[in-house]
């Protein structure tokens, strides 16, 4: 490794170095050398501390705990439609089921390889688009800035297919990613300036732009003509009653109901949890006070359901928690180090009040059954003025500590 490391720096960085042939590709090539290798130049001296945890391992453990999301998002597409196909007695077609019928699959019998490739006939071309789009932005922009290339764009490239329904437009996935790219991140000067989350912006964008291809019944399940409503939408016009006769509690937190492509799984997201809070890249504060004011929201309109007849008011804390993107959004996108907020007290807060939001938009808002999104972007609009006043009060406290001592 080392005589790799030394020809790279005296064969091939010199033509990417000021005055060589390549000096305005450097940011290319400092995408891929620090890839494998630190950078060759760092600051020296005894009064800087290095740790090994730097941007970029730290944004490749967060895609690593996206595995799992991702795996049972996969089989879950294939799983939902070999039900629908066996239930509603369909006929599948396309350029995917003769894919399926060459590798000697047949997505009728529901077994776990031919749900597995079934739905990474879906999830896969978006994952790519998504890269390839967003890895395009990343790179013109680095090269016309003489910025390095941003490791960010690695989780949201992976966060923005999870995000989507199964049949997303491919083409749509362009027009997104470049949205949640340029306009969610790099008009406000790239990673570490955003204060929306890139990811989450996409999905807004798309969800309002165009809501017939990411809302409905129609998008959830991987099959031309057939329509299903997620748990969601059964909760918002049938209430708990409907809910329960259609679906299982177990069922929603291990991933098996219609839903966008990696957002289904609770018990995955909490694997990804538990991962990300032990290695410290996210914040327990934030994903707890998630919770409790999710809990908390959720109690307040329950006791209120008997004298409301929106019957979003009987659904449970525990409902609430394995419905739709809450556990991804808790886990992923909330705890955002960018676009989240920075001090403790204000993680309290800004975590607070997306549980509280995320439950009211829910409930109140039968147009809008999937609260998360929203409630986490608004939230990130106020979170830098949640740490202004969080870091006043602490100003003026020491302040008024300072003058008793003066006395």
């Amino acid at each position: 490794m080392d005589k790799v490391r030394k020809y790279l720096d005296t064969k091939i960085e010199p033509h990417f170095a000021k005055g060589g042939r390549y000096e305005n590709l450097a940011p290319i090539y400092d995408l891929f050398d620090t890839i494998a290798y630190s950078p060759s130049r760092v600051t020296q001296g005894l009064c800087h501390l290095r740790d090994a945890l730097d941007q970029k391992r730290m944004m490749i453990i967060v895609v690593m705990t996206l595995a799992l999301p991702m795996a049972i998002g996969i089989y879950n597409i294939g799983y939902q439609a070999a039900l629908a196909a066996s239930v509603a007695s369909l006929d599948i077609a396309g350029w995917r089921i003769a894919v399926m019928e060459f590798l000697g699959l047949n997505v009728y019998g529901s077994s776990f390889w031919s749900n597995v490739v079934y739905g990474s006939l879906y999830f896969m071309p978006v994952l790519l688009v998504t890269l390839a789009t967003g890895g395009f932005w990343e790179v013109l922009i680095a090269v016309l800035r003489k910025h390095e290339v941003s490791e960010g764009f690695l989780v949201t490239a992976f966060l923005i297919p999870l995000t989507m329904p199964p049949t997303v437009p491919l083409w749509q996935v362009v027009v997104a990613t470049s949205f949640g790219v340029v306009v969610g991140k790099e008009i406000f000067g790239g990673v570490g300036y955003n204060f929306l989350n890139p990811a989450l912006t996409a999905r807004a964008y798309l969800f309002f732009a165009y809501p017939a291809e990411m809302s409905g019944d129609a998008v959830w399940v991987a099959i031309d003509g057939y329509t299903q409503a997620t748990p969601l939408a059964v909760a918002a016009v049938s209430g708990a009653a409907g809910l329960v006769a259609d679906y299982t509690w177990m069922d929603a937190f291990l991933g098996f109901i219609p839903g966008s492509m990696g957002e289904v799984s609770t018990l995955a997201c909490l694997a990804g949890a538990a991962i990300l809070i032990g290695t410290r890249i996210g914040s327990w504060h934030v994903m707890s006070f998630i919770v409790l004011g999710m809990i908390v929201a959720a109690w307040f309109l329950n006791f209120l359901a008997p004298y409301s007849e929106n019957p979003m008011f009987e659904i449970s804390p525990m409902w609430h928690f394995v419905l739709g993107g809450y556990a991804f959004g808790l886990v992923y996108m909330a705890t955002d180090p960018v676009s989240s907020a920075m001090t403790i007290k204000g993680k309290y807060i800004y975590g607070a009040l997306i549980g509280v939001l995320v439950v009211f938009i829910r409930v109140i808002n039968p147009a809008f059954p999937e609260g998360m999104m929203l409630a986490i972007l608004f939230m990130n609009v106020f979170a830098p003025i949640i740490d202004h006043y969080v870091i006043q009060a602490n100003v003026k406290l020491r302040l008024q500590r300072y003058g008793k001592r003066q006395a």
